[in-house]
């Protein structure tokens, strides 16, 4: 090393504690999201600064010592700064203060140098920027593989059932809240986790958050920010494979969480049993299907819904008007009435339980109800 360059390096030392003071104010002066950090965040910052104004003279001192690397700039620093300042932000922070030393330091080492300590500016600034992307890669890679894990972790819990608040937290922790419904389909075809992330970014852009796990050979999608289950559906159906996407009754809290995925991998398993459903379909749709299956559940919301909200008249009304084939005058025959009283009674039926008998799907589910709550 040169007399030139060692005397050079003595000075740039002595001024290094004044630069890096000078780097942070220049930060503050231009970057206002640094003016808002907390005051422990703006130290690691100061940190930083310090251990780049160090490592820049370090090089200019003895370019031929080392291949130069600012790993250890960063290093001065907690890892929790990557997760307080974005990537975009660093490189603000480091633009800043390259642009500082370009300035002082060929001041500070004289005209003589000035040419060399530039040099030695730009390849820190090179090695910093590549630095800051290695760092914020492993720190985006740790944190993907945490969420995957955490996403698996929460999936199963809330399909047991789940409701600890240890559970709602993890949920929250992935911003998911339980405002939501549940889908169910076939996993796309290919590389399901690429076609996931794909899916991700599509509900982003639509304000929703997805949590999403593998049943068996069925793809469960809770998606979070919406109770709108068809519209959702139809947003995201192009992301699943081919084939039935049922949609599950709607999650207003976390207690309907396990409940819904039921109902609608219920559906999902007995939907070969009506080849024309829509898709996407609502479990409930397919509650006939999930009684032939043999499924408790539906075999009780079925009779709930269909006999409960009843007077004997109108179950009356429904049983002869089943044996006539659905024709008003048959059945009016048979219950001694006028065929208006019948198309009256038919009405308030179908407002009294969502369904009509005159529909071929509707009818299916009446009778079954009917035979069911005679049983």
């Amino acid at each position: 090393m040169s007399d030139r360059r060692a005397a050079t390096a003595r000075k740039l030392e002595r001024a290094s504690g004044q630069l890096a003071t000078a780097a942070t104010a220049r930060m503050d002066e231009r970057l206002a999201w640094f003016r808002d950090l907390p005051a422990e965040q703006r130290s690691w910052v100061g940190l930083i600064a310090q251990a780049g104004v160090g490592a820049v003279i370090a090089w200019y001192r003895d370019p031929t010592n080392a291949t130069p690397s600012a790993a250890d700039v960063f290093a001065t620093a907690p890892r929790e700064l990557a997760g307080a300042i974005s990537l975009e932000q660093t490189v603000e922070m480091v633009r800043c203060t390259v642009d500082l030393l370009e300035e002082l330091l060929p001041e500070l080492a004289g005209p003589d140098s000035a040419a060399d300590v530039r040099d030695a500016v730009l390849t820190y600034s090179r090695e910093i920027a590549f630095a800051a992307a290695e760092i914020y890669a492993r720190a985006a890679e740790a944190r993907g593989a945490w969420d995957a894990r955490l996403e698996a972790q929460v999936m199963e819990s809330l399909l047991r059932g789940e409701t600890e608040a240890d559970i709602i937290s993890q949920a929250a922790a992935l911003s998911w809240y339980p405002q939501a419904v549940a889908l169910v389909g076939a996993p796309p075809v290919g590389d399901t986790a690429a076609a996931l992330q794909v899916m991700r970014r599509a509900a982003e852009h639509h304000d929703l958050t997805l949590l999403t796990g593998l049943h068996g050979s069925a793809l469960v999608v809770l998606a979070s920010g919406t109770l709108d289950g068809e519209r959702t559906a139809r947003l995201l159906a192009p992301h699943f494979g081919s084939g039935p996407l049922m949609i599950g009754p709607t999650i207003t809290g976390i207690e309907d969480v396990a409940s819904s995925c039921r109902a609608a991998l219920s559906a999902y398993g007995v939907a070969p049993a009506w080849p024309t459903a829509p898709r996407p379909c609502h479990a409930d749709d397919l509650l006939p299907e999930r009684v032939l299956a043999g499924e408790d559940r539906a075999r009780h919301q079925l009779i709930a819904e269909v006999t409960a909200p009843l007077d004997p008249d109108q179950v009356r009304t429904l049983e002869v008007l089943l044996e006539e084939e659905g024709t008003i005058e048959g059945t009016a025959r048979a219950l001694f009435v006028h065929p208006n009283t019948v198309r009256h009674r038919i009405r308030r039926i179908e407002v009294l339980i969502g369904r009509s008998p005159l529909d071929t799907r509707d009818r299916l589910a009446i009778r079954l109800a009917l035979s069911l709550s005679r049983l």
